[in-house]
């Protein structure tokens, strides 16, 4: 499965598993980690939200399309026919295609954001039942920690394998440890081609042949 961008997601479930479990000084120090990608990767609830994800970019990318669509047709008529308009009729063009231009690049960055936006409202009450689940295993089986090994920079370096709580937290949600990794997750692209600059403005007309 796709990181889904949960680094800021992953680091908050991490440090509040952590704090919670500060509170049991009185019990022995015992240490567990678990790699939350993995886990979030074994949760039928991937599949759904890769699906979810997929349509939104398509959506997005839908409407991307038609903007830039619209530009070119309207680009191309004011390239064929700059030269027979008057100097106002010319300006006006000129305006229009620069607003236009503007537009697909800020929905294109909105785009972006928005579908940020999707994942994380997707992710959170999947991240919600992953917590909930760690702070059970935590519990019963009398870990006083449980870390992440995710990220460039994880919050555990080193620990023995029978430290790793990863199947026990899916066995508590019923999930059979061991599934395929769900595939990478679809982000807003923009078309191929990028528009084009707004054509400058000639007074000379073009002669035509005879």
């Amino acid at each position: 499965m796709n990181k889904f961008r949960v680094a800021l997601a992953v680091a908050a479930l991490t440090f509040t598993t952590a704090t919670a479990s500060m509170a049991q000084t009185a019990a022995p120090l015992k240490i567990g980690y678990t790699s939350v990608e993995y886990v979030l990767s074994q949760m039928p609830e991937s599949k759904q939200i890769e699906s979810q994800l997929k349509d939104y970019s398509t959506q997005l990318k839908n409407q991307l399309d038609a903007k830039y669509t619209e530009y070119q047709t309207k680009g191309q008529a004011f390239q064929n026919g700059q030269a027979t308009m008057s100097d106002p009729v010319r300006a006006d063009k000129q305006k229009e295609l620069q607003n236009l231009q503007q537009s697909i690049q800020e929905f294109q960055q909105n785009a972006e954001v928005s579908l940020q936006q999707k994942q994380q409202a997707l992710l959170k009450p999947a991240l919600d039942k992953l917590q909930k689940n760690i702070d059970a295993v935590a519990d019963e089986n009398g870990y006083t920690y449980i870390l992440n090994s995710d990220g460039a920079s994880p919050v555990l370096l080193h620990g023995p394998k029978d430290g790793d709580v990863s199947d026990l937290i899916l066995k508590k949600m019923g999930i059979t440890p061991g599934a395929a990794p769900a595939a990478a997750a679809p982000k807003v692209t923009a078309p191929a081609a990028t528009p084009a600059t707004v054509p400058a403005a000639s007074k000379t007309k073009t002669k035509t042949k005879k």
